[in-house]
């Protein structure tokens, strides 16, 4: 059965920044069916691609509305800046989303004390870092079963945890996980791997049960 993600339509997707993670990004996409475009300010740097690559490359510098013009971004449904310079992140983003009305735009942002403040130009951001000390601190004080997202602006971790003796046989409005503000039971993943939303009525919860709790950590 496909995903809705490998179902979605074929799109134009620009791609600011072809270091490690632009490189592997843009070569992803491409293999997924996309039509990519990749810019980046030294043309040496095209060579982290894929070998199959079949995108188009753009060497230039990329806040210069003529280099994102041969590039394509006027055609584009989406676009990632993910230099590793934050102001070159946000300033393309801005261009994007302002002047070329890109519908899709989304900016790697290094510095998480910045993605706060981008996050409420409305601005889609994600932070590396925030990220990485969430997985780390989930390793090291849980299971280590971690997922995010990045929604609004925001990034919500999902957790997955074994429940507790104390629990077993109890609804889920029944239990007090004496969980913080930012922190909520979204649902519960059985023995089957099938998954059952936390505000279901009658919903009780098992001794191989996983509860999933999402946690907004930006």
């Amino acid at each position: 059965m496909q995903t809705l993600y490998h179902m979605a339509i074929e799109m134009n997707i620009l791609v600011i920044g072809c270091g490690k993670v632009g490189s592997r990004l843009a070569s992803s996409l491409a293999q997924d069916g996309h039509d990519v475009s990749i810019v980046d300010r030294r043309e040496e740097n095209f060579e982290l691609l894929d070998d199959e690559f079949e995108g188009f490359t753009t060497a230039g510098v990329p806040i210069d509305q003529d280099v994102l013009k041969r590039a394509g971004i006027e055609n584009c449904d989406a676009l990632a800046a993910v230099s590793q310079d934050d102001n070159v992140n946000i300033m393309v983003s801005q261009l994007a989303r302002e002047i070329f009305h890109i519908p899709n735009v989304l900016a790697r942002i290094y510095d998480p004390r910045r993605e706060d403040v981008f996050s409420r130009f409305g601005l889609h951001t994600v932070c590396p870092t925030n990220l990485t000390v969430e997985a780390v601190r989930s390793a090291l004080l849980e299971d280590g079963s971690v997922q995010s997202v990045n929604l609004g602006g925001h990034t919500i971790t999902f957790h997955w945890f074994p429940v507790p003796k104390r629990f077993v046989n109890q609804s889920c409005s029944e239990v007090d996980l004496n969980l913080a503000e930012y922190e909520s039971l979204l649902a519960v993943q059985h023995a089957d791997m099938s998954i059952s939303l936390a505000g279901k009525r009658d919903l009780r919860l098992a001794a191989t049960d996983l509860m999933i709790i999402a946690r907004t950590i930006d």
